[in-house]
């Protein structure tokens, strides 16, 4: 089990490495999601929410990596510190610090060297003293207990072999009575084989997956309280996606079957 957890890390850490080097915005939870066996990046923006609507966004942090806005429901004040997990170029941080402003204090954490070093190249030209990205693990932060008051994240717990550890982690680095805002994909009824063995699509967010109902059962077991989902949509693969990973008869047996994988957006609190 603990072989198969590693060889995925190193499977999502190879393709976010490829990503940050890449950059490019292609969406889709990551080029990889929407490309063919050969990485060729089709461009299907299927689970991304627009940014640039939003104060603080930087555009060459953006790239199309996310499911959701967590910033927008993460009830984020004037003064707080915020950890960003999964940051990769500094998107959700650059946000979180127009929200925080000067007093605040923002972290960003990923585990890939190659997007902790454009995130800091982006914050370099942005000159924000109380903005900090640290190379680290989500199953073992290195972060001190109780000095978060909001920690958010976007499409990347999915990714996380051990849930369990990742929610127990959160729960250690927030504050008495602070919170998290987080969204991921979860999926209502079973995937396709095919896309559940494939590489691409766990580094594409989708066969990393959990059930809904077990992954809000995950974060209630943590302790956290008042769990509640604050949004929730529909992510609705093209055909051309699932043609790269499933054969004809299979595609129309996932239509059929109408298997959700949905983006959810879900805060809870810290006692």
């Amino acid at each position: 089990m603990m072989e198969t957890a590693n060889d995925l890390k190193q499977v999502v850490k190879e393709k976010y490495g490829e990503i940050a080097k890449a950059s490019k915005s292609s969406g889709c939870c990551g080029p990889t999601c929407c490309g063919d066996t050969n990485n060729k990046i089709v461009g299907y923006t299927v689970m991304q929410d627009e940014y640039d609507h939003l104060e603080g966004y930087v555009a060459e942090a953006d790239l199309g990596l996310g499911c959701g806005l967590p910033t927008e429901h993460a009830g984020i004040k004037k003064g707080d510190t915020v950890v960003d997990l999964g940051s990769g170029a500094g998107n959700d941080v650059f946000i979180a610090r127009a929200i925080v402003g000067d007093k605040g204090k923002v972290i960003g954490l990923d585990m890939t060297e190659e997007m902790i070093e454009k995130a800091n190249k982006n914050n370099a030209k942005l000159g924000y003293k109380n903005v900090e990205f640290k190379l680290g693990d989500i199953e073992i932060m290195p972060l001190d207990n109780n000095i978060a008051d909001v920690v958010v994240s976007n499409c990347v717990l999915n990714l996380v072999p051990d849930k369990g550890k990742a929610f127990s982690e959160i729960y250690r680095i927030l504050k008495p009575g602070g919170h998290f805002c987080v969204s991921d994909i979860v999926l209502n009824g079973e995937l396709p084989a095919g896309l559940k063995k494939s590489a691409e699509m766990y580094a594409g967010c989708v066969a990393g997956a959990l059930q809904q109902d077990d992954y809000l059962d995950v974060i209630g077991k943590v302790g956290f309280k008042n769990v509640d989902i604050k949004k929730s949509k529909v992510i609705d693969l093209p055909d051309e996606v699932l043609h790269n990973y499933l054969a004809d008869d299979d595609v129309k047996k996932f239509r059929k079957n109408k298997t959700g994988i949905f983006s959810i957006t879900v805060v809870g609190y810290k006692n």
